[in-house]
């Protein structure tokens, strides 16, 4: 018979009857305890052993509750788990206080036990709801907000979301307007581009089935798009409201670890393009795009994959002009690198195409 591993608790409580008791209860509903009677020696603890929920009291000589969930906040090795209060007071002013800090819970004593098992459970099952990979589509989405909105400062999210389509070549967004939602790629792609005093195009963002964008101005100040995003081809997309982007980046710490790992693939992608823009050779560029370009493609498993996208496309995702693209693409395909069709670009050799050099 195979054992569950028992679910780790670290129970922070300066009362020594409280905390008796209380690790009591636990240890009887089979989860391993481990007690400290003062912050300082909590924090240790939760440090040490790595718990799966930390129950603390607020009101206690030294560090009170409050210091502890500040600090081990910030500690990326704590920062995400589960944290109930236990507090004598019931003042709406100290159970805000300690829920605008991050904490996921509390309880006021004294409590039943079985508000206590309750309280527990079900914070734990929240928190391995969100340890779990959703689908990179629009159920994932949905499921992913079904599950956020089962938090209690988060179940007014929006119920249903608009998915707008736009035809191929339609402005989504301009350069210099307003972000008032945040974007989410059902099906179709999206180019993001900045337009230089020339006239010409830089594309700062390809955006397919999966991805978010559309969401750093949220985040500034000015709220002010910074580039223009528009349709490759036939596209759906999903309009986020921006007070549910706010609740999902703000309002829970473990929804916004989530919410942000949903995020920052975009983000990586984007910071990758721009180093390869600054540092690497006109060659390296289009190679590492085309590379880049595959791994969307629906194609992605077959051998040779197929890249279709406009020579103006490219030359605006490498950052340089159509006639080097030209050129740089017929050098490729003397080389047996690709094979060229109009806008189909076929990749016979990934291998060499990802070792090119110069």
């Amino acid at each position: 018979m195979i054992r569950m591993e028992m679910k780790k608790i670290v129970l922070i409580e300066d009362n020594t009857d409280v905390r008796e008791t209380t690790a009591d209860i636990l240890e009887l509903a089979h989860y391993e305890v481990f007690t400290a009677e003062s912050g300082k020696e909590g924090i240790e603890k939760a440090v040490q052993f790595q718990p799966d929920l930390i129950i603390c009291d607020i009101m206690m000589p030294g560090l009170d509750g409050y210091a502890v969930l500040h600090i081990l906040s910030k500690k990326p090795e704590t920062a995400s788990i589960p944290f109930i209060f236990l507090t004598a007071k019931s003042e709406k002013a100290d159970l805000r206080k300690g829920m605008n800090l991050g904490a996921d819970d509390y309880l006021t004593k004294p409590f039943e036990e079985m508000e206590l098992l309750h309280a527990v459970e079900s914070r734990l099952q929240k928190n391995e709801l969100l340890k779990k990979e959703f689908s990179k589509g629009i159920s994932g989405l949905d499921e992913f907000y079904h599950e956020a909105s089962e938090f209690r400062e988060l179940k007014d999210l929006s119920k249903k979301r608009k998915v707008k389509a736009f035809p191929k070549k339609a402005t989504i967004y301009l350069e210099g307007s307003s972000a008032l939602v945040l974007y989410f790629v059902h099906t179709g792609r999206v180019k993001t581009y900045k337009t230089s005093k020339e006239g010409k195009e830089f594309i700062t963002g390809l955006f397919s089935a999966g991805d978010f964008f559309g969401y750093m101005p949220l985040l500034g100040k000015t709220e002010i798009y910074s580039e223009t995003a528009v349709a490759m081809e036939d596209t759906e997309l999903c309009l986020i409201p921006q007070q549910d982007f706010y609740k999902l980046l703000y309002s829970n710490r473990n929804v916004a670890r989530k919410f942000i790992k949903m995020l920052s693939n975009n983000l990586m992608e984007r910071e990758t393009q721009l180093l390869q823009v600054a540092y690497h050779s006109v060659r390296q560029r289009v190679a590492e795009a085309l590379l880049q370009l595959s791994k969307t493609a629906s194609n992605t498993e077959e051998k040779h994959p197929v890249v279709i996208i406009t020579r103006e496309d490219l030359a605006g995702f490498v950052g340089t002009v159509k006639e080097t693209i030209v050129r740089t693409l017929s050098d490729f395909k003397e080389e047996g690198l690709i094979t060229l069709d109009r806008k189909k670009i076929v990749i016979m050799d990934r291998e060499r195409l990802a070792k090119v050099n110069a």
